[in-house]
């Protein structure tokens, strides 16, 4: 395990981070195959800022689960700072999810019991960091998410945009070289959602991440590097 992710973490020196090809997923679904990613893929550069987007149900949020090492393709290869990882076994996919890659879903998915500051936390302490040095990046990264001074309050103390923007801290914990999306705005009211996603920008052009975005707003696609689109199961 200590090779692949010595091999990973030459990813800084990578112009790609994550390639994609011929990626397929089929489940079989009343006995019968459901074939839900037929082909296609793209490569990811650092620094890229990627929207994806697609009709509903077109696998959207199947292929973010794929290429981000939560489920695995039915075929095709998914290569991470060159390294093929789609069918790595469970625990050395999990350790290069945790390093690697930082996920921001439609719904914040904090801890309830947990403040603030505690669920940013977390991702660095299940890395092994030290408690001490958590906490000061974890205060680091909800400063920077303008959050600062809810670090201390329950997630059900805290409005939409504040819950949605300590989720993206959170989603920096380890700082990761690819920040996956699901949506990241879509439970947020148009000023929220503008200012979430204004965050987000801004968060992976300054630490020089790649992120790929799932979303149906055009108005936010727009802003991305470039598009990619699924239709009729092919990734182009």
């Amino acid at each position: 395990m200590a090779g692949i992710l010595n091999s990973l973490s030459k990813i800084q020196n990578a112009d790609v981070v994550m390639s994609v090809r011929d990626i397929k997923k089929t489940f079989i679904e009343g006995g019968q195959p459901l074939h839900i990613l037929r082909g296609g893929g793209f490569d990811l550069h650092r620094g890229e800022i990627i929207a994806l987007v697609g009709p509903s149900g077109s696998g959207k949020s199947t292929l973010l689960q794929c290429v981000g090492l939560l489920d695995k393709p039915s075929s095709g290869s998914i290569l991470i700072g060159g390294v093929p990882v789609q069918k790595m076994d469970e625990d050395v996919r999990t350790n290069i999810r945790r390093q690697k890659i930082g996920f921001v879903y439609q719904k914040h998915n904090l801890l309830s019991d947990f403040t603030a500051l505690e669920n940013v936390m977390l991702p660095m302490l299940a890395n092994g960091v030290a408690e001490e040095v958590a906490m000061a990046r974890a205060l680091k990264l909800l400063k920077s998410a303008n959050v600062a001074h809810r670090a201390s309050h329950l997630p059900g103390e805290m409005s939409g945009g504040e819950q949605q923007r300590t989720a993206v801290a959170r989603a920096l914990a380890n700082n990761p070289d690819i920040l996956l999306a699901d949506e990241p705005t879509g439970n947020l009211d148009p000023q929220h959602a503008m200012t979430v996603f204004d965050l987000l920008l801004e968060l992976v052009r300054k630490n020089k991440m790649a992120m790929l975005f799932v979303t149906h707003d055009m108005n936010l696609a727009a802003r991305a590097d470039r598009k990619i689109t699924i239709n009729n199961g092919i990734v182009a």
